[in-house]
């Protein structure tokens, strides 16, 4: 189904406004990949947050011109699908953890802002942590000491506690 002139505008727009707030966009070959498999993947990417979208290449193409994003103008051909998402790793994670199981869906090429990936920069980020796992851990490692501080200012009235303990048993036995 082609599109008028309005609704192209209408779709350009939508997909500028996505790639204005995004921090990574992984462009996927769907080409062969059945209904089912992309409904699937399309709710995983709203449980996800990434911004799933099949479009024109020549919609794409106007979409990010002038954006950090411009350099992937070059490499879009086929049929393809594009995860656009906030958080850098997400939509690379989700589009590789698919194509693991979906031999029909092929990853072929990344961005981030000012930077273009090949499929393995892509796997290498799909391999990092979520900005979540990241958070968590850098606050575990921040209460650490806080924590050993605590138990170690516990243990003195705890001993305390100990000693009175012995000697009220000795002088019971006594």
């Amino acid at each position: 189904m082609s599109l008028n002139l309005d609704d192209k505008k209408t779709v350009v727009a939508e997909v500028s406004a996505e790639v204005a707030n995004a921090q990574s966009i992984i462009v996927a070959e769907y080409r062969g990949l059945g209904v089912v498999d992309l409904t699937a993947l399309r709710a995983n990417a709203r449980k996800s947050g990434v911004y799933l979208r099949v479009v024109k290449n020549t919609l794409v193409r106007r979409a990010i011109a002038g954006t950090p994003f411009e350099g992937l103008s070059g490499k879009l051909a086929g049929p393809m699908i594009y995860g656009i998402s906030k958080d850098p790793v997400a939509a690379a994670k989700l589009l590789n953890d698919f194509a693991k199981a979906n031999d029909k869906l092929v990853i072929k090429v990344g961005a981030m802002p000012n930077y273009v990936m090949d499929v393995a920069g892509v796997k290498a980020l799909a391999t990092m942590p979520s900005r979540e796992e990241l958070l968590s851990k850098l606050l575990g490692t921040m209460q650490a000491p806080i924590t050993q501080f605590v138990r170690t200012l516990n243990e003195v009235p705890t001993k305390f506690v100990r000693g009175l303990a012995a000697v009220r048993d000795a002088k019971e036995t006594a």
